[in-house]
């Protein structure tokens, strides 16, 4: 009697458990899939798609090709970081919200790229991304300044792309709108310059420099008297500028220049040394 007791309990434990598998299976089958919304609330901004010409325009300006890691910061569905590995670039979206980072994989897949896109859960502001080549992003200006400094470390060349919204007064080096757009219709395009203030030995003199960000001023010392540099212009690690009618052009290589200087149909190599600051 007890045994028979013992398997009628049993056997309704496991009927039980096959009606609860199959009602979670008939829910599981009716549920929609995830589909973001166009401001929907995440952790620092709403979600609002780029339009796909941007996308592209982004990637155009940053002349991305298979040689590049791209990084997007705030990667939304996925389709910038979709665009860059279709082109051949190793490419990875930093995302916060789980969603929409599922959702990302699953576009990857579908657009048959997930050897070349990835997407990681996680904070933008605290997630490590130095080693990209370019990094594209839709933010709000008010976070673009506050991940500024974090940029503006990474090495000189890195190319860094937005949509629609500034670095302040870190102006861009290009922007470009596309046509019969109505919104969201402009990309901002900056190079992270090298950074060169300081006071510079030249076999001819010394060489003051001042920066700010990719803007360059300061003067030229040769033989007892100065003369203010003109134009003066960083672009990653290459730097230009004038002094009085001579062009020097070069490049940066931390505490080192070598370029070539201008003047009238002459040419020469000229080099520069950083000196060694005063505590």
């Amino acid at each position: 009697m007890i045994r028979t007791q013992v398997s009628r309990r049993l056997l309704l434990s496991i009927a039980a458990s096959l009606v609860s598998a199959d009602l979670f299976a008939q829910a599981q089958a009716g549920a929609k899939p995830f589909e973001p919304q166009v401001g929907q609330t995440g952790k620092d901004v709403v979600w609002v798609p780029t339009p796909q010409a941007l996308v592209d325009k982004m990637l155009d300006l940053a002349e991305v090709t298979a040689k590049d890691v791209v990084v997007d910061l705030g990667s939304g569905d996925g389709r910038t970081v979709i665009t860059a590995a279709k082109r051949g670039a190793r490419a990875r979206g930093i995302e916060y919200e789980p969603e929409m980072v599922a959702l990302s994989q699953r576009n990857a897949a579908a657009e048959g790229v997930t050897g070349r896109a990835s997407f990681a859960k996680a904070d933008l502001f605290t997630t490590d991304f130095s080693d990209a080549t370019v990094v594209t992003m839709f933010l709000l200006p008010s976070i673009n300044v506050k991940l500024r400094p974090k940029l503006l470390e990474m090495k000189p060349g890195t190319r860094v792309v937005s949509n629609t919204f500034t670095m302040e007064d870190w102006e861009a080096d290009e922007t470009a709108t596309i046509p019969d757009c109505d919104r969201w219709c402009t990309a901002l395009f900056w190079i992270v310059p090298a950074k060169v203030e300081g006071v510079w030995r030249l076999d001819q003199g010394e060489l003051e420099l001042k920066q700010q960000f990719q803007n360059v001023t300061g003067s030229l010392r040769a033989g007892g008297t100065g003369q203010a540099l003109s134009n003066g212009k960083l672009r990653g690690e290459e730097i230009s500028f004038s002094v009085g009618t001579a062009q020097y052009t070069g490049r940066v290589n931390g505490d080192a220049i070598q370029g070539t200087v201008t003047s009238g149909a002459t040419k020469n190599a000229w080099r520069a040394t950083r000196a060694a600051r005063t505590p």
